[in-house]
């Protein structure tokens, strides 16, 4: 069951949880969109599915080939929104996606390489909802990365976005 409407953190941390992918919008690089909004679908994991919930961190394994990761190269800077659309509770319950009981989270942050003591936590995370990635092209040079968080507004009922501190959000239990 999802989290109830004044429980805006842990239907942040409910919604990152259940989904595996969000968009990512950078600030585009490339010649001719140079500093222009650019989003992106990109798989994403904060922990093995299911229960335990996992830790809040959404998790991206990336590569320097990817448009927006070149982007991400000149700043880090990025939101990721990832909503409970690409889950089966919208449709079960009819809502559209725009409709805000169909609930969707705004993160904003940016986006890094994680460290060493990381990697295995990241690779689990990933490798666990998408197993194909163990299998994509070693010479693509992929690495782990994190969306650091820094600010969180959840829309998961009608009247407006609720804004949920980073603390906020990793303290709740999901």
């Amino acid at each position: 069951a999802i989290p109830p409407p004044e429980q805006a953190a842990r239907m942040a941390r409910f919604v990152l949880h259940n989904c595996d992918w969000g968009a990512l919008a950078t600030l585009s690089a490339q010649p001719g969109l140079r500093g222009q909004p650019f989003a992106n679908i990109f798989s994403l994991s904060d922990g093995p599915p299911g229960l335990p919930a996992g830790s809040g961190v959404p998790y991206l394994y990336l590569t320097l080939m990817e448009i927006s990761v070149q982007d991400l190269q000149i700043n880090s800077n990025a939101s990721l929104t990832v909503s409970l659309a690409q889950t089966p509770y919208c449709k079960k319950h009819k809502y559209d996606p725009q409709n805000p009981l169909c609930a969707h989270i705004i993160f904003y942050g940016s986006v890094v390489k994680v460290n060493d003591s990381e990697v295995d936590l990241a690779k689990k995370a990933l490798f666990s909802r998408h197993p194909e990635m163990e299998s994509w092209p070693k010479d693509h040079n992929w690495f782990f990365a994190k969306f650091n968080i820094t600010n969180i507004w959840v829309l998961d009922y009608f009247g407006g976005l609720k804004i949920v501190t980073p603390e906020e959000y990793y303290s709740v239990k999901p």
